[in-house]
């Protein structure tokens, strides 16, 4: 398998996961205004619709990070010497790296830490579950950090 698919598939795979948490946390919401409307508001609804935007943020992170579309001083780098620029580059995508491994790393330490303890409004469900956007979101993005530096050499 050549590294364009590879990151194709991955990219298709991370758009998926996207949509499928914008379709459900679009649901959530205008289900949780509907339910207000008529008076009879859903319990659950905050906790779950704040979970619902940290993954879909975590995850669609990874998305950026794959397509490079993080923010960054691209004029800068740009006005350097290529060989600075390229040093410069690949110096910074270290660091992502780097920072997004110990934030995988940390982020199932404190998965451990959780185990046992439930959401409050929906106690059925494992705050484990809900907490592991953090790092596994950021081992999608040291994958994404990973191809798309690939991509670039």
């Amino acid at each position: 398998m050549t590294l364009a698919k590879l990151r194709a598939g991955y990219e298709r795979l991370l758009e998926a996961i996207a949509l499928v948490l914008m379709v459900s946390l679009t649901a959530l919401v205008i289900a949780g205004a509907a339910f207000r409307y008529f008076g009879d508001a859903l319990s659950w609804y905050d906790e779950m619709a704040s979970i619902g935007l940290v993954w879909l943020t975590y995850y669609g992170a990874a998305l950026a990070a794959l397509r490079g579309a993080h923010i960054g001083v691209p004029g800068l780098v740009n006005a350097m010497p290529p060989r600075l620029r390229l040093f410069v580059t690949l110096f910074s995508e270290a660091l992502v790296f780097l920072f997004f491994i110990m934030l995988a790393y940390f982020g199932f330490q404190v998965l451990v830490i959780l185990q046992g303890e439930h959401m409050i409004s929906l106690p059925s469900v494992p705050t484990q579950l809900t907490q592991s956007a953090i790092p596994v979101g950021a081992v999608l993005f040291v994958i994404a950090v990973y191809v798309s530096t690939l991509a670039m050499i």
